[in-house]
């Protein structure tokens, strides 16, 4: 009998770390070690969309989407991340990828190059990585990644994963971006939903330091979606002594209106011309600077020597208060 031979037991030893961990378009540095990997279960549990779990992207109205057709629909992020754009493609009609109909597998090819056309004619877009993975949602997702120029550093299958690493984009150009992707798809048809932001004018230094710009600068304390919701903005001034000032201007207009009357208008004489006076609150009559003389062989001239009916009108001066009683009475030819 051979001599029994002993075992001993060897603790697990994790494989080595892969290659790529030294590709520079790897995120990450430093030690790394690699997970032990879990044994596979015997039934892999539904997605969303599966069995009794709700289906979030059929329930998920059109204005959730930047663009909407007949049968496709493409939706954003709900903020801004660190690629320029990240866009996701979906059928309306709750099927995954091997359950398409003819019509839809053709329209899918379709749809993938239109929408990579349309993220690659943004500024400073080198590619479009088009994925597919289906593991969370049984409903068909495709994600569009654009990798911008001029960054090899991410390149190739890691893009992903710098999406959530580098920092987000300004929410403004984000908006822009999603408008011109949206508006280059309404080309072809659908209904574009997306918006650019709204631009926040602002006055010139040398003006707002003299006028007070309300405005600007509730547009500098609104952020872009309260802009772009319109938002009602109060519009009385900051300086208190302009708010003064304008009251005492209307308050004098107020009166000058409420002092002129029908009576007024009745009591001018011909020629006279009424000027609203903000300062009395009664209306004020200028002189008339031009009297017509009657053509000689008129009408007008044969009155002229009938007495009163044909009497030339005289120059009236600006009226005063004793001028009403005056007015009353008839006047004589000389």
């Amino acid at each position: 009998m051979p001599d029994s031979t002993r075992v001993t037991l060897v603790q697990d030893t994790p494989p080595a770390v892969p290659d790529f961990t030294q590709w520079p378009s790897f995120p990450f540095e430093g030690d790394l070690r690699v997970k032990q990997l879990d044994d596979p279960v015997p039934v892999e549990p539904p997605r969303k969309g599966e069995g009794s779990r709700e289906c979030i992207t059929c329930s998920a109205p059109d204005e959730a989407y930047i663009w909407v057709g007949e049968r496709w629909r493409v939706r954003a992020m709900d903020r801004p991340t660190g690629l320029p754009m990240v866009l996701i493609l979906e059928t309306r009609s709750h099927l995954d990828l091997g359950d398409l109909p003819n019509l839809l597998a053709a329209e899918l090819g379709v749809m993938t190059v239109r929408l990579e056309r349309a993220i690659r004619s943004l500024d400073d877009v080198a590619r479009v990585h088009v994925n597919r993975w289906g593991d969370g949602s049984a409903h068909l997702h495709l994600w569009f990644l654009a990798r911008p120029r001029g960054y090899l550093q991410l390149r190739g299958t890691f893009l992903s994963l710098w999406d959530s690493i580098l920092p987000p984009i300004p929410e403004a150009k984000w908006r822009e971006n999603l408008a011109l992707v949206a508006a280059w798809l309404a080309d072809f048809g659908g209904r574009p939903l997306a918006e650019p932001p709204r631009i926040q004018w602002q006055a010139p230094s040398s003006i707002a330091s003299s006028i007070p710009d309300t405005d600007a600068e509730a547009a500098a304390e609104t952020s872009v979606i309260e802009a772009a919701e319109e938002r009602p903005i109060d519009d009385e001034p900051a300086d208190g002594n302009a708010d003064a000032d304008l009251g005492a201007d209307r308050s004098a207009l107020g009166a000058a209106q409420d002092g002129w009357d029908d009576g007024d208008a009745k009591a001018l004489s011909p020629g006279e011309v009424p000027v609203s006076g903000v300062e009395t609150g009664r209306p004020v009559v200028e002189e008339a600077t031009e009297i017509p003389t009657p053509v000689a062989g008129s009408a007008a001239a044969e009155n002229a020597s009938d007495g009163d009916a044909g009497q030339q009108p005289k120059v009236p001066s600006p009226r005063r208060p004793d001028d009403d009683v005056a007015a009353a009475k008839p006047t004589t030819a000389s």
